[in-house]
């Protein structure tokens, strides 16, 4: 697999525990000049999230601060350090640090100003994006005209990190059963649930309760303010949609250009949310499955997609029962086979290599299915993990109440689940329980989101995504009172900069003279 997939992947896959991808919050707010804060004094609005009354004055000195920056170690770019206060509601009781990287304007052109990028997750770096993939494989015309700029979210890789279970706990968590069929697994999923809940709570207790998508976009104005920037211009992938719809119902007036690829719907209950995208990689197993019986080397058979769907559902099964040798100290089970299907899912140039890592492990060795749930996962070689699983459960779980209460409600939900994916549904049912056991009450609530007074807003949808099911992007632009969407029919996750011409030309003829498509626009 190439690295910028694999980057795809891992940037905007939401990690262990659960594949909930959390909800949006946010209130109002009226723009004044690039450096003022006066806007920061909304409130939370519907979503219930973390914000009321913020004074102005004591968010003055973030405001106004100015970055030094200094060379990142790749060729190009610049780094530096953003400052935010860690409770908006208490300026003055610290502060989180957050990592900046931005690669100047190339020209020829008028700069038109700074272009924040997101991946999504939540939990992606947006940092190691820029660098790895939108800092130098954005469309040239676009980084002519824009510093591209990505922002880790705090909570994330450079940006005070949420720390949980250390890698040897992280590779026994990602085995756990999630097809418990047992009360005896049930017990033990649970208490793999709620150890992931305790060890984040005692290593990152500070930080936990202020990692909201709130407080993220909050502090994506203060950036925005330091780079000197009257509006947000922004380009955000998966969860980064709601990353931006969030920003855009806290500061409508302050909205620029906004690319909202992979969209997402705040005004789902995260249990709605899991059961849609379960929903969605059905869509998308099929889609592979249809490729594959046409392959002379597809594993599942040649027969049709019902029975290649079969064959999988069977393999999984036989990995609950009997794990599969991959050549070191861990086997694959049940559980990681399945993430590694799942991983490959989201980009269909991964198939190839799916077929190989399921031909591979149906005969007996499952190094290279293990390989695409590490990419996943975003396990290095050396056993440690990247904060994605971390960050995401931290995120997901202050953004929406749970979805379920206890093991109970997730057997009485299986059946709903199955009936919206017959190869994924009890596993994705019982991956949902994770945030059951959070320590930090959630803060946001499912809403719909409207941004009054906002420019033309672009929400992508892809017909057969199966992380962010095309359905959540009708929906979300939609809501939004000035919601554009732009609909690319065909596979994967997300849609611009993954070969559509039509695509591309629209989102580039928007970034760089602000004429949005129109609205219903479709592409192949």
């Amino acid at each position: 697999m190439d690295s910028r997939r694999l980057l795809r992947i891992s940037a905007t896959a939401l990690a262990a525990g659960g594949l909930v991808l959390s909800g949006c919050a946010g209130g109002s707010g009226a723009a004044t000049s690039s450096g003022s804060s006066s806007a920061v004094t909304s409130s939370a609005g519907a979503s219930g999230g973390p914000g009321g009354a913020i004074p102005a004055a004591k968010l003055e000195k973030f405001y106004a601060q100015k970055v030094a920056w200094r060379g990142c170690g790749v060729a190009n770019f610049q780094c530096g350090t953003v400052r935010a206060p860690l409770d908006y509601t208490k300026p003055d009781a610290g502060e989180v640090k957050l990592a900046v990287s931005r690669v100047r304007a190339t020209g020829p052109g008028k700069r038109i100003g700074s272009l924040l990028v997101n991946p999504g997750g939540p939990g992606g770096s947006a940092v190691g994006y820029l660098q790895g993939y939108a800092g130098i494989g954005y469309p040239a015309q676009v980084r002519a005209r824009y510093d591209v700029v990505g922002v880790d979210p705090r909570g994330v890789a450079r940006s005070e990190p949420v720390e949980c279970l250390t890698g040897s706990r992280m590779d026994a968590y990602t085995q756990v059963d999630q097809t418990p069929d047992t009360p005896a697994e049930q017990k033990a999923l649970a208490a793999a649930f709620k150890e992931f809940a305790a060890a984040c709570q005692k290593r990152s207790g500070k930080v936990l309760p202020h990692v909201s998508t709130v407080e993220t976009a909050r502090d994506m104005d203060i950036v925005r303010a330091v780079l000197g920037d009257e509006k947000l211009n922004y380009v955000g992938a998966s969860y980064g949609t709601f990353l931006g719809a969030t920003y855009a119902e806290l500061f409508p007036a302050r909205v620029g250009r906004l690319v909202l690829d992979g969209a997402m719907d705040p005004s789902l209950s995260a249990g709605d949310l899991n059961r849609d995208q379960t929903a969605g990689f059905e869509t998308a197993v099929r889609a592979f499955a249809a490729d594959c019986v046409k392959k002379t080397d597809c594993p599942l058979g040649t027969e049709s997609v019902p029975a290649a769907l079969d064959e999988l559902g069977r393999f999984f099964r036989e990995t609950d029962a009997k794990l599969v040798p991959t050549g070191e100290n861990r086997q694959l089970g049940e559980s990681l086979a399945t993430t590694g299907v799942i991983a490959a899912m989201y980009d269909e140039a991964a198939w190839p290599q799916l077929r190989e890592a399921l031909t591979r492990a149906m005969g007996g060795e499952g190094s290279s299915l293990l390989a695409l749930a590490d990419s996943y996962y975003e396990r290095e070689p050396d056993g440690t993990y990247a904060n994605l699983m971390s960050a995401n459960a931290a995120v997901n779980c202050l953004d929406l109440p749970p979805a379920f209460a206890g093991p109970a409600d997730v057997v009485k939900a299986v059946p709903s689940f199955e009936k919206a994916s017959s190869v994924f549904g009890r596993n994705l049912a019982w991956a949902a329980l994770n945030c059951t056991y959070w320590s930090t009450p959630a803060t946001g609530r499912p809403h719909r989101v409207t941004a009054e007074g906002a420019a033309p807003i672009v929400v992508v949808g892809t017909t057969r995504d199966p992380a962010t099911p095309y359905k959540w992007a009708r929906s979300l632009a939609g809501q939004l009172s000035s919601g554009v969407l732009l609909t690319y029919e065909g596979d994967g996750h997300t849609a611009y900069g993954r070969g559509s011409d039509c695509i591309d030309t629209a989102i580039n003829t928007y970034l760089l003279d602000g004429t949005p498509p129109k609205d219903g626009k479709r592409c192949s």
